[in-house]
This record gives C-alpha cells, structure tokens and sequence, in this order.
C-alpha cells in the first residue's frame, strides 16, 4: 500500500488522481485551497487525510506538510498537481498582480511541494514526484503568456530535479496535459473567449482543431499515467515531458 500526496486534490484533475490510487487501496493525503472542496471530498473520501492549504503561502504548507509527516512519516507518489490558469489577453493589457498570482500558484507552489517530497524521500531513498505542467509548458500560447511562461518553468524544474535527486532512487517527471474536460476548462474558454472576441463554442472549436486526434483530454487520461508512473511498469521512467494530449499540433490554429 502507498502513501500518495495530492496538491489542489479535492476537485478536477487532483480528485481523479487521488480517487484513482484510492481505488487501489493506497492511502492518499490531499490539501486544497477551497475550504468546500476539501469538505465535499472528505465526506466523499472519509479514509483520506485532508487539509485545507494554499499551495503559495509557505507557512500553510509546512503546517500540513508536518501534519502528514508526523502521520504517515514517509511518502511514495507525490503529484505536485496545483495551478491556475491566470488571465488571458495581449502582454500589454495584463494586470501585473494577476501575472504574480499565476506564476506564485504553478510554480511557487510546486517548489514548496517539491521541496518537502526531496527531503522525505532522500532519507527513504525512493519516491515518485509528478508535476502537472500543460502542453502549454512545452508550445507557446497566444494571449497566455502568464500560464505557459509559468508551466514552462515547471518543465526545466522536473528536469533539474531528475538530475538532482536520481542518484537517490527519486524520480520526477511532469505531465503535460491537453484540453482537459471539466468545470476548470470551461472557465477557461470563457476568459479566452473575452480576450480573442469570439464565441466559447468557436474557441472550443479552436482547442479541437489544433490537436492530430480532434478530440479533449478526460482527467482520468491523466490519473492512469500517474498511476503507471508509480507502478513497477515505470519504474525505470524519469526526467520525462509527458504529453497526454492527443497529439496538440498548435495553440494557435
């Protein structure tokens, strides 16, 4: 049985995640900054450890963080999966504040998740930490600048931390997904729709077209890759940029 952490875990992509390596018998430990998610998933999830955390305020962090440690004392798999996708619109229309915000949840939160897993799983000598990046950490994204500039940066962590902590059984890798579908991208589309002047179903539209398969992405396409990642079939896959995406052609078709 693992012991499986989960960032941002009590809705979307997090709460497949994390439901995923429940239905295997693994413990899970998830946090959240939505106080209502959290207790939804709680009452959802009653064996799970829960804690409501902001993935950007160090001191929340170090406090659940310490909470799950002192409960659990090691961890197998974890899925630094929080994030935001910030405002869109041309660079020179953009609200400094909104950028900050953007890239202080990507990747400022990933940093403190990353930080504490190092220490954990050095001393264990073995572990699996993924990163939730997009596909537009490794394409540019028109009108986006804020998100893929921050899940750009998630890339260069992953690989960094590959290097980093390989030698110490540690592996890391970071999934790039493409237009997931849910409630997240539908807010998505809305901002975007704003931002170019078109209709939510032509950016919709939009999304399909620029990817080779002409379809979206389930968030439990990205739960089983995690879940193969943390299985003996990828024990030996790190430092790995993986797309689960249907093949995105371009952000900007």
């Amino acid at each position: 049985m693992r012991k499986v952490l989960v960032t941002a875990g009590a809705s979307g992509i997090g709460r497949t995640i994390a439901e995923r390596f429940m239905s295997e018998g693994d413990s899970v430990a998830i946090c959240d900054a939505d106080p209502a998610a959290v207790a939804e998933f709680a009452q959802r999830n009653p064996e799970a450890i829960t804690g409501v955390a902001d993935v950007t305020s160090e001191e929340q962090m170090d406090a659940f963080l310490a909470r799950l440690e002192e409960l659990w004392g090691a961890v197998d798999v974890v899925c630094s999966n929080a994030g935001t996708s910030g405002p869109a619109g041309p660079i020179e229309d953009l609200d400094y504040a909104a950028w900050q915000e953007c890239v202080a949840t990507n990747v400022h939160g990933a940093f403190l998740t990353c930080r504490w897993a190092a220490r954990i799983m050095r001393r264990q000598g073995h572990g699996l930490i993924t990163l939730t990046s997009s596909t537009a950490g490794i394409a540019g994204y028109p009108m986006r600048s804020p998100y893929s500039a921050a899940k750009w940066a998630l890339v260069g962590l992953t690989k960094t931390l590959a290097m980093e902590l390989g030698g110490d059984g540690i592996r890391v890798n970071v999934i790039c997904p493409g237009a997931v579908e849910g409630p997240r991208m539908d807010r998505v589309l809305a901002i975007e729709a704003e931002a170019r002047g078109l209709s939510e179903q032509e950016v919709r539209e939009l999304y399909v077209r620029g990817v080779s398969l002409k379809t979206w992405v389930k968030a439990e396409d990205i739960a089983n890759m995690i879940h193969f990642l943390a299985s003996e079939a990828g024990a030996k896959i790190s430092g790995q940029v993986l797309s689960i995406d249907g093949h995105t052609e371009t952000l900007a078709p």
